[in-house]
């Protein structure tokens, strides 16, 4: 099963009108998919993989192998309400927490940051356009777009039989930009009712998955769907997730471009029918929308 490959260079070429099918249905059946020629510098993202790397070697590893979460697993004990990570959240915008994160990271990872925004503001464009809607409704509709940066490690485990590196779940927010690691696997997304494993990065590519705001914009067009982490026993794997989010106070509804009409009399319908039936379906429901109000 091959996860869509989206080439964010030929959407401004000849390859356009293919590509956007592309991701329209990688959007639509999938929910997830690799990005790759996405313009974020390859040495500024070789870059934040070190450093965060590095701070984990030098700070976070040895806390979490001492701490509580750490202990409660072993070979008779099966922990299912505990996540095997260690992480620190950093907020980019509206208000930054830039001295709340590690020194180290504090010039690069807002680097990162601002790089992952353009991405994300040119990948919501032509979601929107591909959705029928004007090319800035998604960010409009996010009021004021809210950025968060997770910045995790999923340490090396012992026992990954007894525990889940990160609980199955959908993301609450928008669109998610996940610079991973490239060695070690372990993340999971449904796909067909079954779990399908996502291989480590290649060659700095950034892994996209939508959620659950995007799945209601688009009136269900555009899937939200639930993915999980598992623990290695082998290594400890990086996870330095985007989170392009609606702002806190953004108002959340279905495009009303994308809804079905509420409520008519079903002979009313069959008359317009008979007049329209040859003509494209989502016109005529847009149409019966505004005749039978």
């Amino acid at each position: 099963m091959e996860i869509p490959v989206i080439k964010m260079d030929e959407l401004h070429g000849e390859k356009r009108s293919e590509t956007l099918a592309l991701l329209h249905d990688a959007c639509a059946q999938w929910g997830f998919f690799w990005l790759e020629n996405h313009g974020i510098n390859d040495d500024l993202m070789d870059r934040t993989k070190k450093l965060v790397n590095k701070h984990y070697e030098q700070n976070m590893e040895k806390n979490f192998y001492s701490s509580e979460i750490a202990k409660t697993i072993g070979p008779d004990k099966v922990t299912s309400n505990v996540d095997w990570e260690c992480s620190f959240m950093y907020h980019h915008q509206p208000k930054s927490n830039i001295h709340d994160i590690p020194e180290l990271l504090r010039t690069t990872v807002p680097e990162y940051a601002e790089e992952v925004v353009k991405l994300a503001e040119q990948l919501a464009e032509v979601m929107s356009e591909n959705l029928g809607l004007d090319k800035n409704y998604l960010k409009k509709a996010f009021t004021k777009p809210s950025i968060g940066i997770k910045v995790a490690k999923y340490p090396r485990c012992s026992h990954p039989e007894v525990v889940m590196g990160l609980r199955g779940h959908t993301d609450a927010g928008g669109i998610i930009f996940l610079f991973q690691d490239d060695l070690v696997p372990g993340l999971q997304f449904m796909k067909d009712g079954r779990w399908i494993s996502i291989p480590p990065t290649k060659g700095n590519r950034i892994f996209v998955n939508l959620g659950d705001q995007i799945e209601v914009i688009s009136n269900g067009i555009y899937k939200s769907i639930c993915h999980q982490v598992l623990p290695n026993q082998n290594g400890s794997r990086l996870s330095i997730a985007t989170f392009y989010n609606p702002g806190a106070d953004a108002i959340i509804f279905p495009a009303p471009n994308l809804t079905y009409p509420s409520q008519y009399r079903f002979q009313d319908y069959l008359n317009f029918y008979s007049a329209t039936k040859f003509t494209d379906k989502v016109s005529r429901f847009q149409t019966t929308k505004m005749v039978f109000k």
